[in-house]
């Protein structure tokens, strides 16, 4: 019996951390990115790669805001998911979790083509913060893992070539200022997925562009790819042309680490992860998408670590295969002014003996070449489609920036119903000119930096939440010297001082003023804790973000008693957070109580939004003590040595 192809919703119920709020302080520090390259290896790059390397790095995470509320108590939830199926393939998405591919099973053998996650587990590899593993993620953005991996995305049916019906996922991407899609497309009785993809730049300016599709596999299967080198890249920050690793070596590996593989460019661009019986999943692409990846964890205590921290223990680990624009992930493309870049991948079953040369002759037989790039052409008029059924909202920036812009997305409407309670202020920026005051006391809202806004703001009243904002915007862009001058404006008749301290003090570490630093910290947390009318979530957020930089900063300075005061208003929920344990072991061994810090460490505790490459933990427990640093701590994931 022929299975039509079909799309439907469904309810997944996984044991899941709940998101938690997001950060209410702006980030307005320099991002910390592990994936960097050291100056003394850019000599020996080609000369494409260093210059992509070089081109448009980000100087922050502006205007996504961090994601850190999150904990690591799970317990069974409802996740809403989307489900398109033939009687081939089976694939389940997730719309409110970046559009995640989280399952691809072949239904004639009831084989999961992918590593699926058995739970949602925030941790801190996204830019921004909360991501998860498992599935294939659609990374946009810049190099890291994107800020939409725990965002929702729109999604609806779309019509397909074939007469059937494709599952259309988009989204404004805020770090660049780019609406993208992502078409799923399952012709019936295919043994592939089919997935389209376009970023746009609406932009009269070119813009650097980052796209890697992220594809979770089962660690125990050995990887296949057509090339004879590879770029290494570890997180000592060294990249360096090596031969492609055998799978021994990558069974055998020791730490974590990136391999970019050189394919020839005549070569067809695929990558495949079998199982030692020659099965499992391969992803072929039109040539666009040239880039192809293998990340593993490595079998050290570190990498096995993060393995058990990212799902259940027990479960088994995963490796990540990957498909970009450009050779490395370390790299941004130009995307040119009103222009676009599109490509079409497929992802199915492949069955094949040892070789490379063999697989690719398997996936020639199974689906040619020349078949994937006619899939793109027939699917490329379609890209203009517009959406029938809505399957599911994202958020109400794009909406807001097609307002500002009057831009024509066909394919991808960005309605204004979708505007909501955060676009509110900027929409009545927009339309009348000002920024509004809030209507009660509560945490600013979050803020917008790029150029138009930023000139909206300059010529707005100056209102002390206005001259706040513009702050921002000028930092972002650069202008320290205008941002200082902006909040020191604003203070003088602020009724909320707390947040501009806050930036006052962050310009004041970043000039090497910690002293007067410490001391803004210091009044800024008085304010707030004089200023919250609640223990909600915004409140709280907001006094656990700015009570951790306070206390930071004044152990800096060596002003402990003060430290102690700021971690003595903390509320007891925020104390009792993995990440404040760790606070305060540093703040016991300040006041010269390191048996005490000790007896934290052994009591035992969990740093939910510990930093994909952070340190902090060995560092502070070498500090403390002699012995060898407890497994269940030990997230190390480069070479002691190093």
């Amino acid at each position: 019996m022929v299975i039509v192809t079909t799309i439907r919703r469904e309810v997944l119920t996984l044991p899941a951390a709940e998101p938690g709020p997001d950060n209410p302080l702006p980030p307005l520090r320099p991002l910390h990115e592990v994936h960097r390259i050291d100056d003394r290896d850019r000599d020996d790059l080609l000369p494409d790669i260093a210059r992509q390397a070089g081109y448009g790095p980000l100087r922050g995470i502006l205007p996504v805001r961090v994601r850190d509320g999150y904990g690591r108590s799970r317990r069974p939830r409802e996740i809403d998911a989307l489900v398109i199926e033939n009687d081939r393939l089976r694939a389940t998405v997730l719309p409110g979790l970046g559009g995640r591919l989280a399952s691809l099973v072949h239904k004639p053998t009831e084989r999961e083509l992918l590593y699926r996650n058995p739970v949602f587990q925030p941790a801190n590899f996204a830019l921004n913060g909360a991501w998860f593993s498992g599935g294939v993620e659609w990374n946009i953005g810049a190099t890291g893992h994107t800020t939409l991996a725990c965002s929702p995305l729109h999604a609806a049916r779309v019509p397909a070539p074939d007469g059937t019906e494709m599952l259309r996922l988009w989204e404004w991407e805020r770090l660049r200022d780019l609406p993208f899609q992502v078409d799923l497309w399952l012709p019936d009785g295919s043994d592939f997925l089919y997935v389209g993809v376009r970023v746009r730049n609406p932009h009269e300016r070119p813009v650097p562009t980052y796209w890697w599709s992220n594809i979770a596999v089962p660690e125990e299967r050995r990887i296949l790819v057509p090339a004879k080198e590879a770029w290494r890249f570890g997180y000592e920050r060294r990249l360096r042309k090596v031969p492609a690793p055998s799978n021994a070596e990558i069974r055998q590996h020791p730490h974590a680490v990136d391999y970019f593989y050189d394919l020839p460019d005549t070569r067809r661009r695929w990558i495949a992860a079998l199982d030692e019986d020659g099965h499992g999943l391969v992803q072929t692409s039109t040539d666009v998408l040239r880039g192809r990846k293998l990340f593993l964890w490595g079998q050290g205590p570190g990498g096995r670590r993060w393995q058990q921290w990212l799902t259940e223990p027990g479960t088994g680990g995963y490796r990540e295969i990957q498909a970009g624009l450009a050779r490395t992930q370390l790299e941004h493309v130009r995307l040119d002014p009103e222009s676009e870049v599109s490509w079409l991948e497929a992802y199915g079953p492949l069955s094949s003996p040892e070789t490379a040369d063999a697989a690719e002759a398997g996936l020639e037989a199974a689906l040619p070449r020349a078949e994937v790039d006619a899939a793109y052409a027939a699917r490329k008029p379609y890209a203009d489609a517009e959406p029938g059924e809505v399957l599911a909202t994202g958020s109400g920036w794009g909406a807001l920036e097609v307002l500002r812009a009057d831009w024509k997305l066909p394919g991808t409407p960005f309605d204004e119903d979708t505007l909501g309670e955060a676009q509110a202020p900027w929409l009545h920026l927009l339309r009348a000119g000002s920024f509004p005051e809030p209507r009660r006391v509560r945490p600013p809202g979050a803020t917008l930096v790029a150029p138009h806004w930023r000139d909206m703001l300059e010529t707005a009243p100056a209102t002390p939440l206005t001259e706040y904002h513009l702050g921002v915007a000028q930092w972002h862009a650069g202008d320290r010297a205008q941002a200082v001058r902006s909040w020191e404006r604003a203070l003088e008749l602020a009724p909320s001082l707390w947040p501009l301290l806050r930036c006052l003090a962050v310009a004041d570490q970043d000039d090497g003023y910690h002293e007067r630093a410490a001391d803004r910290y210091a009044e800024a947390f008085d304010d707030l804790c004089h200023e919250r009318r609640d223990n909600g979530e915004s409140w709280t957020a907001a006094t656990a973000a700015l009570g951790r930089e306070a206390i930071d900063a004044l152990l800096a300075v060596h002003r402990t008693a003060r430290a102690r005061s700021v971690w003595d208003r903390l509320h007891p929920a925020t104390r009792a957070r993995g990440r404040f344990r760790l606070t305060e072991a540093r703040l016991l061994l300040a006041e010269g109580h390191p048996e005490e810090a000790l007896d934290l460490f052994r009591a035992g505790f969990e740093i939910a939004d510990l930093r994909e490459g952070e340190e902090s933990i060995g560092r502070l427990w070498a500090r403390l003590t002699d012995e060898p640093l407890p497994a269940h701590y030990d997230f190390r994931m480069r070479p002691e040595e190093s």
